[in-house]
């Protein structure tokens, strides 16, 4: 039998918590027999004083036991069931692009996904600006999409992982969330209750990252590799830039449009491209579907060039409950912003993303994302036609296109865009896509 203030005591004094402990605390997160201020305290003692691994794995493990944890065997899927995850930020479609992909190579892609907040964009508000489609379907439902058609993007439900849920929300309101440790074990546990074989971890790095240096997005993507691999699943990690918007647009609906024109080749942006490719490569290796990265990038372009991932995206949005027709006919389904005004550079020179973030908050400031959980989303707002990091403008040459409800909200974008964008006499050379991979 364990006091729930012992532990908090252990942590404090920087000992090691034992696998039972943790169980037992976390445990008491999911019953309510642990109350809020003891959460608190825990989540600071382990702030200040860190988990090493062996806590970590205990901890995400803890975590994902809190709730139901789904099981793929019973379906005897043909392939393995794979998922990738990234930390966040602006215009970044990637899951909408990478589950398809990755299905129509043979692989089983059941991605949980969550809502935007701060300044990164969600995948599931992406699919809300869809009509019709369900992010909240019933278990039967989403496991039939998936052994049938290969991926289902659906939202967190309640039943997964729900001491985290409750963790997490003290930890914000607690000034707890920037612990490796936790992030870490929030992450994971939610990825682990999915049923996982692989997991590919995309860490941002840059001014529109969630963590804050290069270090520190090493030190989680360590982290995280580490843990997931010691809880019994393939995990690995890459490192990708953040400096600037990785699609060049930014916005619910018009990344749905983007995502559409990537997979029926209409546009294909180079960065997203690289960053799609690796990730979906990396995840085709770990699941045992490619032998080599090479050999993954020439099944993955196939299914692109052949129609066949389009189609998966096409067959995934009907199957839960959207438009049949979305992309042969995306005008007639997702909404379109009534004012669309240029943001135009204010001189002439080599354009420099001073602050991605900046852009990403100009997308919330017009409606397009949350400053708080509560907040609704317009699915039309955002911005397209983003100029690149080291792109030579002329004076009045639009940096982006601003898509807004109002005049005056688009007014205000174009201000805010204005300040995300500095321009250089000198051509910047532009960031690595992608910085360095993290294999066990």
């Amino acid at each position: 039998m364990f006091l729930t203030q012992e532990i908090i005591r252990k942590k404090r004094d920087k000992g090691v918590l034992s696998a039972e402990e943790i169980q037992f605390f976390v445990r008491g997160i999911t019953d309510g027999s642990v109350s809020e201020g003891q959460i608190a305290a825990l989540g600071m003692a382990v702030y200040f004083n860190d988990m090493n691994m062996d806590e970590r794995v205990a901890f995400t493990l803890a975590m994902r036991d809190s709730g139901q944890v789904l099981d793929w065997r019973s379906l005897n899927l043909p392939g393995p069931v794979v998922d990738k995850h990234s930390t966040g930020g602006v215009g970044d479609v990637v899951s909408l692009l990478l589950g398809p992909m990755v299905a129509a190579c043979g692989g089983y892609v059941p991605m949980i996904s969550g809502r935007g907040l701060g300044h990164t964009g969600g995948t599931l508000d992406k699919f809300d600006a869809i009509p019709g489609y369900c992010t909240v379907p019933d278990n039967a439902l989403f496991r039939k999409v998936v052994q049938e058609i290969g991926v289902a993007i659906i939202g967190q439900t309640a039943q997964l992982a729900p001491a985290d849920k409750r963790f997490y929300s003290i930890r914000d309101v607690t000034a707890t969330v920037e612990s490796v440790a936790m992030i870490t074990g929030s992450i994971l546990s939610k990825k682990l209750s999915a049923g996982l074989d692989a997991l590919v971890m995309d860490v941002k790095v840059g001014s529109g990252a969630f963590m804050p240096t290069y270090d520190k997005s090493v030190e989680l993507a360590e982290s995280i590799v580490a843990v997931g691999n010691g809880a019994g699943m393939q995990t690995s990690a890459i490192l990708t830039d953040m400096n600037e918007s990785l699609a060049p647009y930014a916005g619910n609906a018009l990344e749905v449009r983007g995502a559409m024109d990537y997979l029926t080749g209409r546009s294909r942006p180079a960065r997203l491209h690289e960053v799609t490719l690796a990730l979906c490569a990396e995840m085709l290796v770990l699941g045992g579907l490619a032998a080599t990265e090479e050999e993954a990038r020439v099944k993955l372009i196939a299914s692109l060039d052949s129609g066949a991932a389009a189609e998966r995206f096409a067959r995934m949005v009907a199957a839960l409950g959207g438009p049949a027709d979305l992309i042969e006919n995306p005008d007639k389904h997702l909404e379109k912003a009534p004012f669309i005004v240029p943001a135009p550079a204010l001189s002439a020179g080599f354009a420099n993303v001073r602050d991605c973030r900046g852009i990403g908050l100009a997308v919330v400031a017009l409606g397009g994302g949350r400053r708080r959980p509560s907040d609704s989303i317009d699915f039309a707002v955002g911005l397209t036609d983003l100029v690149g990091l080291g792109e030579q403008v002329c004076v009045g040459q639009p940096l982006a296109m601003v898509h807004a409800r109002t005049e005056a909200a688009a007014q205000q974008a174009v201000k805010e865009i204005q300040d995300a964008y500095a321009i250089s006499a000198l051509a910047l050379t532009a960031n690595p896509v992608i910085y360095r991979t993290i294999r066990p």
